[in-house]
């Protein structure tokens, strides 16, 4: 009875022990994306997103309900993708009541509001340390023993996102998780680079980043965001080469001038038209193929657009923007290498991928969805 008993226990040690082994030992250590080392002294419980747009690596890491921890944010989706928000507030109703601190895009915190829901980590966006430090909520943080941890996926988001869901998935006791989508993120990346890496030229790109946001054009990404992302799939990209800064406005006659070999709207569905009837490209969950045939058309009918030598030759594409500051920007990366590299990428499925992230990786909702558009031929 004895060796039964001890046997029993050797046995149950044996098949308990790798999956404890994958549980976060607090307090730890880590190095966040900024370079900083951080202490979380225990597993976070209370959590503020400086940028509502993180709600997706959460997606990743607490599967049943990514709003579970969050107790304030600045709710971008709400604001900048509304189909997603309807449709996320539909399966997790609380996270309409959460509060929505309004912070600005850049960084901007209102740190009293903070304090008030008494936080036990904050995640921020690499892009937003400058701010942070100048208003002085680094130092104000550190003193009273709030964790700040800098994610980032848009200022160098080949580099870092990856490394930004295996840093969160270390601080949230969540390691499995984020392994599992890491590993599928770097293997589809380095098919990607593996086919680009013979290219016996490189295309050159423009992406007007929310297209139709104003009747402007042209604003664009330099090497952050969109223009990180066509770098990543081996190719040129015209704001890189013009901006002086992370972004900015091209004008249309130097973009006529560059000859673009792809030009590239990138828009979502928003809460609010413009009165002008120019609005960004309705991508998104529940979007449909008409208002976005629609949308496409008054985009290209804007003053000199039309004399972009890739919209007369039909090589103008349109994909949903929020992948470009977004941990699925893995995705966005394929719909941008079968549109600019058609025939070397003919058999890649970027809608079938997505798929199998939100249905192997996440507890998003399976909706119907539109990222992509290209003209009829």
């Amino acid at each position: 009875m004895l060796k039964k008993t001890l046997f029993g226990l050797l046995l149950t040690a044996s098949l308990t022990a790798p999956f404890a082994s994958l549980a976060a030992q607090y307090p730890l250590t880590v190095t966040d994306i900024d370079g900083q080392e951080i202490e979380i002294k225990r597993e976070p419980q209370r959590i503020v997103l400086q940028d509502g747009r993180d709600i997706m690596a959460l997606a990743l890491l607490d599967r049943e309900n990514p709003f579970q921890r969050l107790v304030a944010w600045n709710n971008l989706p709400k604001r900048s993708d509304a189909a997603t928000w309807a449709l996320m507030t539909k399966k997790w109703p609380q996270a309409a009541e959460i509060l929505d601190m309004g912070f600005g895009d850049k960084g901007e915190v209102e740190l009293e509001s903070v304090l008030s829901k008494r936080p036990d980590l904050m995640i921020a966006q690499l892009r937003a340390k400058p701010t942070l430090a100048d208003n002085g909520i680094i130092n104000k943080l550190k003193a009273l023993n709030i964790p700040l941890v800098f994610v980032d996926y848009e200022v160098n988001p080949v580099r870092n996102t990856a490394a930004s869901i295996d840093l969160l998935g270390k601080v949230l006791n969540r390691e499995e998780n984020a392994k599992a989508y890491t590993d599928f993120y770097r293997r589809h990346l380095a098919d990607i680079q593996k086919q680009t890496a013979s290219l016996p030229a490189k295309a050159n790109v423009f992406v007007e980043a929310w297209a139709g946001r104003s009747d402007a054009c042209c604003f664009s990404h330099a090497h952050n965001g969109w223009g990180g992302l066509v770098e990543a799939v081996g190719a040129r990209n015209i704001g890189s080469e013009l901006l002086p800064g992370a972004n900015g406005y091209v004008s249309l006659e130097k973009l006529i001038s560059m000859k673009p070999d792809a030009y590239i709207m990138t828009g979502a569905k928003r809460g609010k038209a413009n009165a002008s009837g120019v609005n960004p490209l309705p991508f998104g969950l529940g979007a449909d193929e008409k208002s976005i045939d629609a949308q496409a058309a008054i985009l290209l009918n804007r003053t000199g657009v039309s004399q972009i030598p890739a919209v007369q030759q039909k090589k103008t594409y349109g994909i949903y923007h929020q992948f470009y500051n977004n941990p699925f920007n893995i995705i966005g990366m394929e719909y941008l290498a079968k549109a600019i590299y058609p025939q070397r990428f003919s058999t890649l499925d970027p809608d079938a991928n997505y798929r199998y992230v939100v249905r192997h990786f996440t507890g998003l909702p399976d909706s119907e969805f539109i990222f992509f558009w290209k003209p009829a031929k």
